[in-house]
């Protein structure tokens, strides 16, 4: 069996490798662009958790290796260090403590002292999480909470507003979380993120593609009223079903103008059991803050009329393949995966169960609602209605 040799990538090979993964090419594309295998173009990521590191750069002020060979040669001819320090127009001690640190007047080398003040200078600033131990205890509180770095940061500006030691940016958080050489927050926390991938990559879009049939009477999200589109208004909602192993579903509920999350279990995905368990779900909140329905064209909503006649809410249907038009409950169901992963049968879970989750979700500050949670945003619409 033959083996390929191993190879070396070159700088200019590596920039490419950072430029594609920041441009959204997956592993295996790179791969196939530098005639590699996934594996070995993992390797180059890894070691930074996918997040490139800055370019590294010397100061202006630091000797260049121009200036060291110009000090290697006034020592060969017996000059003095002031002498030294005056034709590069240096202090004195900056060329003393140069010398003495890089073998002394007798073994001064220049290429080699100016590869070990390169390698000196190669020290990490430590990151705000790591000189602060009860920030970090914070933030790893809330991770495994299910936050994500986002919503943490801005909670944090939001309850310590003039206090920025209490403060840290999502970024620092990722790269304390993907960059184990840091060594702050525990690799752990990892499997406490909504993707609980290795390495970070850059955001990408897909699109849900289903083969959805026709449904009579529907009426089309273009008739709905400007006042639901410009969330102005509580008590529409966007809804859906995620689905898992053995013909098993939850319909998933958001309030567009709070984000506020209800699940609902279902037995099936046939019309009439989602229909009858949507209509039982409507019966928990006042009439005022369930006023209209948004779906996708999948035929669990087949019997609407049934429900409108049951509720007084109007539904109203999206345009083929447009998930969009439905994207908080979009991302709400990527939020959900987290806790039902996909290929699970997702009947194990009783609807006290799906109310906790739901709990959690709408306990999470909201950077589209500047860091409240849902459930303070939909409490207030209910004090108001009461």
């Amino acid at each position: 069996m033959a083996y390929r040799t191993r190879i070396n990538y070159t700088a200019q090979q590596k920039s490419e490798m950072w430029n594609r993964w920041q441009r959204g090419e997956s592993l295996k594309a790179i791969g196939r662009a530098f005639d590699r295998p996934s594996s070995s173009i993992f390797g180059q990521f890894a070691p930074t958790g996918g997040i490139r590191p800055a370019l590294r750069k010397r100061s202006h002020l630091a000797l260049s290796l121009s200036d060291r060979e110009e000090i290697s040669r006034d020592i060969v001819a017996a000059q003095s260090l002031r002498q030294i320090a005056t034709s590069l127009n240096r202090a004195p001690s900056t060329i003393s403590r140069e010398i003495q640190r890089n073998g002394g007047y007798h073994c001064y080398r220049a290429t080699q002292a100016d590869q070990s003040a390169w390698d000196r200078a190669h020290r990490p600033k430590s990151c705000k999480l790591a000189c602060h131990p009860a920030l970090t205890r914070r933030v790893a509180i809330k991770l495994k909470r299910h936050w994500s770095p986002k919503q943490i940061a801005g909670w944090l500006k939001r309850t310590y507003p003039n206090e920025e030691h209490k403060q840290v940016s999502h970024e620092t958080i990722y790269r304390s979380l993907f960059v184990q050489a840091r060594g702050v927050l525990k690799k752990e926390l990892q499997l406490y993120l909504r993707t609980q991938r290795a390495i970070r990559r850059a955001k990408q879009h897909s699109i849900k593609n289903e083969g959805l049939g026709k449904i009579k009477n529907m009426v089309s999200i273009s008739e709905r009223p400007a006042s639901v589109e410009d969330r102005a208004v509580p008590g529409h909602w966007e809804g859906d079903l995620i689905s898992g192993s053995d013909n098993s579903h939850i319909a998933t509920l958001v309030e567009r103008h709070t984000r506020y999350v209800m699940l609902v279990r279902v037995k099936g995905k046939d019309t009439e059991t989602v229909i009858s368990a949507l209509i039982k779900n409507v019966h928990r909140l006042p009439t005022e803050l369930y006023k209209s329905l948004t779906w996708d064209r999948g035929k669990e909503m087949a019997d609407h009329q049934r429900f409108t006649l049951a509720t007084n809410i109007d539904v109203y249907f999206c345009d083929p393949q447009s998930p969009w038009q439905r994207g908080s409950n979009e991302n709400t169901n990527r939020l959900l995966r987290q806790y039902f992963p996909k290929g699970t049968d997702l009947s194990v879970h009783s609807q006290a169960t799906l109310n906790k989750v739901a709990r959690e979700l709408n306990e999470r500050p909201r950077e589209t609602l500047e860091f409240e949670t849902p459930a303070e945003r939909f409490s207030a619409c209910v004090a108001s209605t009461g």
